[in-house]
C-alpha cells in the first residue's frame, strides 16, 4: 500500500502569478475533497475577477516584454525538456497528488498520466524546433514569405477527469509555439496545476508566461473567456458549458479550441477475438471509472456474440479489482465527486425504470466513506433511450446487439456526440471500411485509448472542434504572416535596356 502524502504548499493553496504564489483578493476558498474516503485534503482561493485580471496582466506583460515569445524555439525547447525530465523525477509525489485529487488508481496515475503529460512536454519540445515559414515563388517583382508567430495570451480551461494530461496538452503546446497563459483548472481537481506551475517555473520559464487562477467557472471562467487581453481559449468540458463559451467567445471574435462531450460506441462483429474484444470492452467502460470522455460506454455488438459477452461481462466485473486508489492492484477508484456519482446513480435507475435489464452492477458502495460506483451493464435499452444517446460519465455500459454491418455504422452514428469510436474485427478490410464510415475524431481498432502526443485527438458534431497533440495543435496555437518585400529594379538590367 502506498502512504499518500499531499505537499505541503498545496494544503493551504495559493494562485499562481507572475512566477509566485500569489493570495487572492477575495477571502472565499474552496475545499478540496479527496473522493475515497471524502476527506478535506487542501483548500484554494475562489477565484475574482480581479484575480484574473491580474493573472492576465502579467501574462501580456510577459508577452510583449518577449522574453519566452520572442526567444528561439530551440530555447523554449530546453525550457520544456527541463520541466519533462522534473516530472520524470517527481513522478511519485505527482502520482500521489492526482491520485488523492480525483480517485485515480496509484498505478494508473504514475504509468498514464505522470508518463503522458512528461511524454507530451518533450514532444512539443520537439515541435518548437520545427516552427518555421516558407518562402512562396510568385510572379511578384518581390521576395514573398511566411512566418508563424505565437497568439498571445492563451485562456486554458480544463476538467476535471484527466487534470493533468488535459492541462497539459494545451500548456506545452502553448508554451512551445511561444505563447503565455493563464490557466484555470476545475475547481474539484486543481492540485497538480498548482504541482506543475512549480515545476515549470524552476525549469525556466519565465515569470507570467504560466499564470494561473483557480475558482468557480461561471464566476472567473466567462470574465477570462471574454478578457480583452485573451487572445485564444482552449477548454475542455461539457457540450452544454463548451457551446456557451464558444457564444461568449464568438462575440468579441475570439478563436476557440473546444474537446467537449462524449458517448462513444465500440463494436464487436462476430469474426473478432472474442477473449480480446473482452478484455477491451472492459477497459473502454471502467477506465478512470469511466470518467473518460472517449470512453467507449456503448457496446454494439454482433447478434451471435450477445449472449456470450453479456455472460462473460457477467462474469468477469465484479473481479475487476475495486476501491482504495492507493492499493497498487486497484483498477476502479471512486467518482471523483459526490453530484457525479448522483447523476450516475439517477441515469441507472431511470434506464432500469424505462425496461433495461440489469446484467451486473448498478449500486453505489460506501467503502471507508468513499464515492464508489459499480461497474454496470444494461441491456435491452431502446436507441432512443436517455443512458444510450446522452453521456453517463461513469463505469455504466449500454448493449445493443446488431445485424449487419451498416446497422453496426447507423447505431453507432446515431447520437449528437462524435468523439471516439472502436471497432474490434479480424477482417482487415471491415476495419477500414468501418473506420472511414464512423463520425468520429479517433477511432481505435482493436484496441481502446491507444494515444500518443503525435497522434491529434478531438471532436465532430457536438464533441467540439480542433485538435489537441500533434502537428495540428501547434498550428493552432501560431498565426500565419506574410511578408512581401518589393525588390528594386535592377540598375544594370535598366541601363543595357
Amino acid at each position: 500500500m502506498v502512504a499518500m502524502t499531499l505537499p505541503s504548499h498545496l494544503q493551504h493553496a495559493q494562485h499562481w502569478i507572475d512566477g509566485r504564489e500569489t493570495p487572492s483578493s477575495g477571502a472565499q476558498r474552496i475545499d478540496v475533497i479527496n473522493p475515497a474516503n471524502q476527506s478535506v485534503i487542501a483548500s484554494t482561493p475562489a477565484g475574482t475577477i480581479a484575480d484574473v485580471d491580474a493573472a492576465v496582466s502579467a501574462a501580456q506583460r510577459a508577452f510583449r516584454a518577449g522574453s519566452w515569445s520572442r526567444i528561439s524555439g530551440r530555447e523554449r525547447a530546453a525550457v520544456l525538456l527541463r520541466a519533462a525530465a522534473a516530472l520524470r523525477q517527481q513522478a511519485d509525489q505527482l502520482a500521489q497528488v492526482e491520485s488523492m485529487d480525483v480517485g485515480k488508481p496509484i498505478s494508473f496515475a504514475t504509468a498514464v498520466d505522470v508518463n503522458t503529460a512528461a511524454e507530451t512536454y518533450e514532444y512539443a519540445a520537439a515541435l518548437a524546433q520545427q516552427l518555421d515559414g516558407a518562402v512562396r515563388r510568385t510572379p511578384l517583382p518581390a521576395h514573398a514569405y511566411t512566418q508563424r508567430e505565437p497568439l498571445g495570451v492563451v485562456a486554458a480551461i480544463t476538467p476535471f477527469n484527466f487534470p493533468l494530461i488535459l492541462s497539459t496538452t494545451k500548456i506545452a503546446f502553448a508554451l512551445a509555439a511561444g505563447n503565455t497563459i493563464v490557466h484555470k483548472p476545475a475547481e474539484d481537481t486543481p492540485l497538480s496545476a498548482l504541482f506543475v506551475a512549480r515545476i515549470l517555473t524552476e525549469a525556466g520559464v519565465p515569470d507570467g508566461v504560466y499564470n494561473l487562477v483557480t475558482g468557480y467557472g461561471r464566476e472567473i471562467g466567462e470574465h477570462l473567456v471574454t478578457h480583452p487581453d485573451v487572445a485564444k481559449v482552449a477548454f475542455t468540458g461539457s457540450s452544454t458549458t463548451g457551446a456557451h463559451l464558444a457564444e461568449l467567445a464568438g462575440r468579441h471574435l475570439r478563436p476557440l479550441t473546444a474537446e467537449l462531450g462524449g458517448n462513444a460506441a465500440n463494436i464487436v462483429f462476430a469474426d473478432a477475438d472474442v477473449e480480446q474484444a473482452i478484455q477491451t470492452t472492459i477497459s473502454a467502460f471502467v477506465f478512470n471509472t469511466g470518467q473518460f470522455c472517449m470512453g467507449g460506454p456503448r457496446l454494439l455488438v454482433q447478434r451471435d456474440l450477445l449472449e456470450p459477452m453479456l455472460e462473460a461481462l457477467a462474469a468477469a466485473l465484479p473481479h475487476v479489482p475495486l476501491g482504495d486508489p492507493s492499493q497498487p492492484e486497484t483498477v476502479i477508484g471512486p467518482v471523483a465527486t459526490s453530484r457525479q456519482r448522483e447523476k450516475i446513480a439517477s441515469a441507472v435507475k431511470q434506464a432500469v425504470d424505462a425496461g433495461a435489464t440489469l446484467v451486473t452492477g448498478g449500486q453505489a458502495l460506501d467503502l471507508d466513506g468513499g464515492l464508489y460506483f459499480q461497474p454496470t451493464v444494461l441491456t435491452g435499452v431502446d436507441n432512443s433511450a436517455e443512458a444510450v444517446q446522452e453521456e453517463i460519465f461513469g463505469p455504466v455500459l449500454t448493449v445493443q446487439a446488431f445485424d449487419t454491418e451498416a446497422e453496426a455504422i447507423e447505431l453507432a452514428n446515431s447520437t449528437r456526440y462524435g468523439l471516439a469510436a472502436g471497432v474490434q474485427t479480424t477482417d482487415i478490410s471491415r476495419a477500414h471500411r468501418v473506420a472511414d464510415a464512423l463520425e468520429a475524431g479517433i477511432v481505435w481498432v482493436n484496441s481502446w485509448a491507444m494515444l500518443d502526443p503525435a497522434m491529434p485527438f478531438g471532436g465532430v458534431k457536438d464533441s467540439g472542434w480542433g485538435r489537441e497533440n500533434g502537428p495540428e495543435q501547434m498550428e493552432s496555437y501560431t498565426r500565419t504572416k506574410s511578408v512581401i518585400i518589393a525588390l528594386a529594379p535592377d540598375p544594370e538590367a535598366e541601363a543595357s535596356n
